[in-house]
């Protein structure tokens, strides 16, 4: 039987290499992600677009989209980097709105259709979920709350679906310049080589890095996990 798996965000760097590997391992992918994202990087296969701040857009845009095996929600942006004291509160509503009500959104658009092939969800969350850093705040808080979504999902989901998440640390992607379908995205003021040294394994994440932990948790080999983050840092973040 063909395995159906719907990736949202899929048109981002990080989205498109998991769309290739999971096509090339037998997956039928379909890719959800905003109008412009799927203009600028149109994918191999179906699509569909959506508005994550919007939930007639989330609800219109998985429906007839199932029954599915796997569903990865890799949607995600980030605000300007400054104290939370100094975040205005229309910046911290958008990245709750945007992260994390979106995240819900998506979720309770997927469980119905992973319920009948006993599918698995993957969220993609961060490092910043639990190692906070100054001036991340709203990311961080959306990224922390997405964790405890995926925990709480996994509980209320089980033992139909399993329900995960893996915490990427920086990506060397274009969402570290202000991300692919955002196109007002504010770029993270990151200084990359020092990130890149403070880390063990010395060097920032690739999109490869990422791709081969969410399949794991998609697969058979994780059939027993469920409710977990899977930290991919190089050694950055040990719990």
């Amino acid at each position: 039987m063909e395995r159906r798996l719907a990736i949202l965000g899929a048109c981002g760097a990080l989205g498109r290499a998991l769309a290739v590997r999971a096509a090339a391992e037998g997956w039928a992918v379909t890719a959800l992600d905003l109008p412009a994202s799927l203009a600028a990087h149109p994918p191999a296969g179906p699509a569909r677009a959506l508005d994550l701040f919007d939930a007639g857009s989330v609800s219109a845009a998985f429906t007839g989209l199932g029954p599915l095996d796997g569903f990865v929600n890799l949607a995600g942006f980030m605000t300007p980097r400054r104290p939370l004291e100094e975040t205005a509160e229309t910046a911290f509503d958008e990245a709750m709105g945007g992260n994390l009500r979106g995240a819900f959104l998506a979720a309770k658009a997927a469980l119905p259709l992973l319920r009948p092939r006993r599918g698995a969800m993957v969220n993609i969350v961060s490092g910043l979920a639990a190692q906070a850093r100054p001036g991340f705040g709203p990311y961080a808080a959306a990224k922390a709350g997405m964790v405890s979504l995926t925990k709480t999902l996994a509980l209320e989901a089980a033992p139909e679906v399993r329900v995960n998440a893996v915490g990427p640390s920086a990506v060397e992607t274009p969402f570290l310049t202000g991300g692919t379908g955002r196109a007002a995205a504010p770029a993270p003021d990151l200084d990359l080589a020092a990130y890149a040294r403070a880390t063990p394994l010395a060097r920032l994440a690739t999109p490869e890095d990422v791709a081969g932990p969410i399949l794991f948790l998609l697969g058979p080999d994780s059939a027993f996990m469920t409710g977990q983050v899977l930290w991919v840092n190089g050694g950055g973040y040990m719990p």
